[in-house]
């Protein structure tokens, strides 16, 4: 249990470093709740971690009536990354690389981070918690309702950061899963086995 949790807490703190020292400088996306949580940052100035836990209450408590086991499995997950990603807020100015690098590196470390996750059985929530309930529930593909929404939250945060960082955003999310799916692939979990 404690093996799992430690794993759990690295994943965090890959998320909250890939996010704020190379997505954030740029005004990068990612899929899901995280980048609703960064659309409400570049926006409104709110923090983005806050925003995730905020919008991701009535999901959890729909997980916790329908799959009490995934709500259970998710949680603390929920709640480690979007702290994670609030406390290291502070690093965005920390140094700024080219936007294709930090695209690269950012998709790198928030990939690496959620599969960490995802390997110790829980998830930063959101979108991916909702595509869960409803791959279950209906019996559909879990990675492409997760890519869907993910695509829905990329478009939706378009007229935000504009032309440039939305193409650095499309590569950015596709290292992410590129990543997530290396960790996950022998996972032995279906609805692990894309971001």
């Amino acid at each position: 249990m404690m093996r799992v949790f430690s794993i759990i807490i690295i994943g965090s703190i890959f998320v909250g470093i890939g996010i704020n020292l190379f997505f954030v400088p740029h005004h990068f996306l990612d899929g899901g709740m995280i980048g609703i949580g960064l659309i409400a940052h570049y926006w409104l100035g709110v923090k983005p971690g806050l925003t995730i836990i905020l919008l991701s209450i009535p999901l959890y408590l729909l997980a916790f009536f329908k799959d009490r086991i995934l709500f259970y499995n998710s949680i603390h997950g929920l709640w480690l990354s979007s702290l994670m990603i609030d406390y290291f807020y502070h690093w965005h100015t920390l140094l700024h690389l080219p936007p294709l690098l930090s695209a690269f590196l950012g998709g790198a470390f928030v990939g690496i981070g959620i599969g960490l996750m995802l390997r110790g059985n829980s998830a930063t929530g959101g979108s991916d918690l909702l595509a869960q309930l409803i791959g279950k529930s209906f019996g559909w593909n879990v990675g492409k309702l997760i890519f869907a929404f993910d695509s829905i939250v990329l478009i939706a945060g378009f007229p935000i950061i504009g032309m440039g960082a939305f193409l650095y955003s499309l590569l950015a999310v596709s290292t992410v899963g590129f990543f997530t799916t290396i960790l996950t692939h022998y996972n032995g979990e279906d609805g692990f086995s894309f971001r």
